[in-house]
């Protein structure tokens, strides 16, 4: 694993547990040699979590649309900042240059950013890891609603299960080092229905 790419909040929320987070996921990438891809802002989590990476001697490269170049204020110190014609070219690089994906707490552009990675799994369009580093219990909700798909049978629970989550980055780095990509058919059978 060379590369994750993270999606959190263009604001640093409500506490400053969510800024510890970015902190403490920036540490840990780093120490395993982990080089951050994200959104290439310079502000809320995004900005903490890269200053932090290249605070700490890390590789951090960014991709930002043009269009959000000044309102998310791109990050002029990074170790590489693509700018890009838009948000589809944006999401694309990123998951190009990833070898898996992580959100952190962060609104509906990260839940946006995280389901679309997180259907692509589901299809069977890659066999990276996708995780919620779940600071503060953010995700607590999410994560019911997701065991709320299964049990109403629009989501399998293996392919519920390729969403890893934990609240320390440690823990969710060593599930992602552990990884084994599954090959679920995402339609149900009709006769299970």
């Amino acid at each position: 694993m060379k590369s994750l790419c993270i999606y959190c909040g263009s604001s640093p929320g409500a506490t400053p547990a969510y800024a510890e987070g970015a902190r403490s996921l920036a540490q840990a990438m780093v120490e395993q040699g982990i080089a951050l891809v994200y959104g290439g802002g310079n502000v809320g989590l995004m900005g903490i979590i890269a200053d932090e990476v290249m605070r700490l001697g890390g590789q951090a490269t960014g991709v930002i649309p043009e269009a959000l170049l000044n309102k998310e204020l791109g990050h002029k110190g990074l170790t590489q900042l693509h700018i890009v014609k838009d948000m589809h070219e944006r999401k694309a690089m990123m998951a190009e240059l990833s070898d898996g994906f992580i959100a952190m707490p962060g609104g509906v552009g990260t839940l946006e950013e995280l389901f679309e990675v997180f259907t692509w799994a589901q299809l069977g369009f890659h066999q990276k890891p996708i995780g919620l580093l779940n600071v503060d219990g953010f995700y607590d909700g999410l994560l019911q609603f997701i065991q709320h798909m299964v049990s109403q049978r629009f989501l399998k629970g293996e392919q519920a299960g390729l969403l890893m989550a934990e609240a320390q980055p440690e823990a969710l780095l060593q599930r992602f080092r552990s990884f084994v990509p599954l090959h679920v058919p995402k339609w149900l059978d009709r006769t299970t229905i």
